[in-house]
Formats: C-alpha cells, structure tokens, sequence
C-alpha cells in the first residue's frame, strides 16, 4: 500500500541544544523527536531505573484496597482473583495469586471463559466464586469498571470487590470497597497509560509497604517484587499499551527478568516456542504471547494461569506444549477468517469508495476475529470491524482502528443499534442482535465517513531523520538499540536514505527481497520483507531501521527496510 512519508518535525524549531553533544547526532535526533527535552531526562529514558517508578498510592483507591487486604488476612478470609482471558489478564492473575498465597492469603482465582461468560465481571461467575470458594472478597483484575450491576450484585451477596483495571470509564464508578484505576475521575497518579497488570503490580507495591510497616515480615524485607517483574513486562507488552513512563521501565526490567526466569512455567512457554538467551520485546509480542492467548481465543485460558502459577517442569511443559498446538490452529483458524475477509472486501461493490470495512460470517471463530481485524487494517487502513454469527441470533465482533479515529467514540455514537461494547480508541468489543448486522455497518459507514478524509485513508510513515551514507555504520546500529525496548508509544526508528542504486536483487523466502544497494562509492545490505512485488527500477529512497545480523560469530550491518519509493534525487552510485 502507497505511504506518504513524513519527516517528523523536532520541537523548538529544530534547534539542537548545548547537552546533545553527549549522544550519536541520529540518536539524539530520535530522542528529541521523542521529546526528550534534557540531558537528564534522556538517561532517564536510555536506562530506565525503578528507582523512577512512580508511588504507587498516588493512585485512588489503593488505599482503601491495602486496608480491606489486610483485614482479610488477619481473619482469614478467603480472596478469589477474578482476572481477564487475554495475556495481561492472565499475567495480573498469577502475579496477585501467586504474591497473596506466598504472604499468607488463602487466595483462589477465576477466568472467564470467552464464549459462556463474555468479557468482564459475569452474575452468574460471581455467585459461582461465592458459592464454591465461600469467597468474601472478589479483586478484579484487568476488567470492572464498567460493572455496575455486577458490583451491586457482590453487595447485596456480603461480599467485598475490589477493582484494578485500566479500560476507560463510562459516566459511573461501580460501588465498590475500592476502585484502583488510573484513568477514573480524581486519580492523580501522572501516568495514565498502565496495562491492568501494571495496576496490580502497583497494589502488591502499596501492600508489601504496609505488610513492612506492620512487622509481618519481622527483620526481613519481605518477598522481592522484582521477581515478578517477567509477568509485569508480559502483560503489559501484550496489551499493547505505550512503552514510556512507568511501562517502559516495567518492560525495559521485566525483559531481563525473563530472559532469566526462574518460574518453570515460563521456561517451558519459552522452550516450546523456541527462545533461548536474551528476550526481545518483538519475541513476547510475537512468540509468547501468542501462546499464552491461544488457549483463551479458542477454548479457556485457565491453562496460562496454570503455566505461569505451576512449579513442576514435567506439568508446566505439558501445558505449554498444549498452548503451543492450541496457537497452531488458532493460526489455520485465522489464515482461512483472513482470506475470506480479503475475498469479501474485493468483491464489495463499496470498496474502496468505502470509509470502513464491516464483515460477518457464520464460519468465523468469535476468538480471532479481532487478530484478523487488525491485519486487515495493515493491509487496507480503515477502521475494521468483524462479527462472528454464533447461530442464536446473537452476533458478537471485535474491531480495529486508524490513527485520528477513536473507535469507542464512534461505537459510543452507533450505540442504538449495540447490545453492548467497549474497548478504547484503537481496539473494541461489541455484541448485538444478528438482525442488526447490516444496520449497524450502514450507521457505522456514515460515522466514518464523517470523520475520515480521503487523506486520512492513506497511511503515514513518519521519519525520525535522514541519514547520509557515511553515517549509516554498525556503531549506528549499536546506538539506537539504546531505546529499546521497541514497542507501542516507543517504535523503531525509521530512518530514510535517498537516492541508492540497487546493485542487485534476490527474491529469498515467502515474498522477501534481499539487496544489495550503492550510494557515493558505499555499499549496504538489506531485507525487505514481504516487498517482492515491490517495483525496485532506477534511484530509489528507503526508509529502514538499521540492524546488528549476528552470523557465525560475527556482526555486520544489515538495512531492514520498511518502505521504499521511486527517488527524485540523482548521486553517483
């Protein structure tokens, strides 16, 4: 698909200050790009401390939610998790289960299932904690602060709830003991972007502190959170959420943890999936956590809390090589949902006048409808939605967005036609009447179109600098790899070269090419993945991230281009 690229602009007027002389003229670029605005702030960002970390009672309702722990643990009562079926509501599950039970709580948990209990708080679940656990105090994590009946419900039955989550909130607060989210009114913790597990790490943060204060763990410290940080950084990179602030340092220690992680669990998943030494961030996005979501997409995810809770290696392999083979048919599963999606979109009279794309089908699995939503707005940028049929007159879909169109919003205005939805500016749930399919894809076309300009239908690759064949070197590359972690909030940097001659050209695996290109007497190497198609005649300008390719002991540079376009510029080859 065609790209406008854009050269992102440095505040002030691109003036470069006094303390940039410290870093690489590319890489301070980049961090201004960011803004970086201080030498100190950019250490800061470079190596992230968790003595930075923000504290944590800053957040309402942490206070509340200690005092109700503690209570409980001195009578005795019993807790149940309520958690969420997606990876960061798996990881804040085993991260609260496993803290509370190592310092004393009788703690159970619950998982929903995807298709009987839907997302969040369920009626029915809660009164099956209460029943069988004899539970009296209910914390929800990743889910709930849309749950006012729900949390009626638990007052009425006797039983406490406390709520983390990090979802937007609607115009009500349930009534609940405690109600520990950032984005609710009255919050004044700065950072508002946490993935739900982030907020339960916040609360064992405020629980540990006061479990000190009142001599629990006599002249010890007491446990050392930083040993859950592997389940922080998993869940948080797997939700998606920013890598900046508190979740870049959540994600930049988390990483190291678990590339060194002592819970079997996480040795197994990483030996099924076929990681050794250090973890990347582009390996939990893409290797892991696939993993872990594969059993909640296609049946229950209770077996990735037992993976990540289990302390046998025997045990914990079998579950993650079940995961490994639930994540194989979730894939055939949404190649087959993907091609017949491309199929409908091409065959629609409406495309591509179209504003959006709003499929359904009675063959579609409602678990991977929103992973084939997202690849189908990589490949046509347009708010996506599909919609499983389940066959009871029920239909139940998951959406994707665009920068500059806020999906909940959107949904917010097409309202009448929804029995339910929710989710935030990029990604969301809905369920509705199947009568009303065609309806609401009419009253959601019209509300795209009166948001979206034609320019808005074409995507952006924004440039973080231009570089010059003399500066483009493995120590370059060995630069930049100082802001990873790599991820939402925090992308690669693209930077942009223009006019290379391409010396030579090779097709290599599924749809990549392989080059070699020359500019003013240098020559550089690069992949392009999934580009063979590309036209690649004449001077060409590529935008790419530079890269260390490690081979047979040695390292060299490599080009890996993200886009690349006829060039108006002439040089020497």
């Amino acid at each position: 698909m065609q790209r406008n690229w854009i050269i992102k602009k440095i505040c002030k007027h691109d003036t470069v200050p006094s303390w940039g002389a410290a870093f690489h003229p590319i890489l301070l670029k980049v961090l201004l790009r960011r803004s970086i605005s201080s030498y100190e702030d950019a250490l800061k960002y470079l190596s992230p401390g968790l003595r930075d970390m923000l504290d944590p009672l800053l957040l309402k309702g942490i206070e509340p939610a200690v005092r109700r722990l503690l209570s409980a643990r001195q009578a005795g009562e019993t807790v149940c998790i309520y958690g969420d079926y997606d990876v960061d509501g798996i990881t804040g599950t085993a991260l609260l289960v496993s803290f509370l039970r190592e310092v004393g709580f009788c703690c159970h948990y619950f998982i929903p299932n995807r298709f009987d209990d839907g997302y969040g708080l369920n009626r029915d679940a809660l009164g099956h904690i209460i029943e069988k656990y004899s539970a009296t105090l209910i914390i929800s994590v990743d889910c709930g602060i849309t749950s006012i009946d729900e949390a009626l419900f638990c007052r009425q039955k006797g039983v406490d709830l406390i709520i983390t989550d990090h979802h937007t909130p609607r115009e009500a607060i349930p009534d609940a003991v405690a109600v520990i989210n950032p984005l609710q009114p009255g919050c004044t913790y700065p950072f508002k972007s946490l993935a739900g597990v982030g907020v339960a790490f916040n609360l064992l943060i405020a629980l540990r502190a006061i479990l000190r204060e009142e001599g629990f763990f006599g002249a010890a410290n007491g446990p050392d959170l930083r040993q859950w940080l592997d389940l922080v950084a998993l869940g948080t990179i797997a939700d998606v959420v920013p890598l900046i602030g508190q979740n870049r340092i959540y994600a930049f220690h988390g990483l190291r943890h678990l590339s060194s992680s002592a819970k079997v669990g996480i040795q197994s998943l990483k030996r099924v999936a076929g990681i050794g030494g250090i973890v990347s961030c582009g390996q939990v996005g893409f290797l892991l956590a696939p993993r872990l979501n594969a059993a909640g997409r296609m049946e229950s995810a209770v077996p990735g809390v037992e993976l990540l809770l289990g302390a046998g290696e025997k045990e914990t392999f079998e579950i993650a090589t079940d995961l490994d083979a639930a994540n194989s048919e979730r894939q055939a599963v949404e190649r087959r949902i993907f091609e017949e999606a491309v199929e409908m979109v091409e065959a629609s009279r409406c495309y591509p006048a179209c504003r959006s794309i709003v499929l359904a089908s009675d063959s579609w699995h409602q678990g991977v409808v929103g992973i084939v939503a997202s690849r189908l707005v990589e490949r046509y940028h347009r708010p996506t939605i599909l919609i499983a049929l389940t066959g009871d007159g029920i239909a139940k879909g998951s959406g994707r967005s665009i920068p500059g169109f806020h999906l909940l919003n959107a949904l917010t205005s097409c309202s009448d036609h929804l029995a339910r939805f929710g989710g935030h500016s990029y990604a969301a749930g809905i369920g509705l009447k199947e009568e009303l399919v065609d309806t609401f894809a009419a009253a959601f076309e019209a509300e795209s179109s009166r948001l979206l300009n034609p320019e808005d239908l074409i995507p952006t690759l924004i440039i973080d600098a231009e570089a010059h064949p003399e500066n483009v070197t493995i120590e370059l590359a060995r630069e930049l790899k100082r802001l990873e972690p790599f991820g939402a909030g925090n992308p690669e940097p693209v930077l942009m070269m223009r006019g290379l001659t391409i010396i030579e050209r090779r097709v290599v695996g599924e749809n990549h090419l392989r080059l070699r290109l020359s500019r003013d007497g240098y020559i550089f190497y690069a992949i392009a993945f999934r580009m063979a198609e590309r036209e690649t005649a004449g001077m060409m300008d590529i935008a790419f991230y530079p890269e260390i390719n490690e081979w047979n002991g040695s390292s060299s540079l490599q080009l890996r281009i993200k886009d690349l376009r006829p060039s108006e510029h002439q040089h020497a080859a």
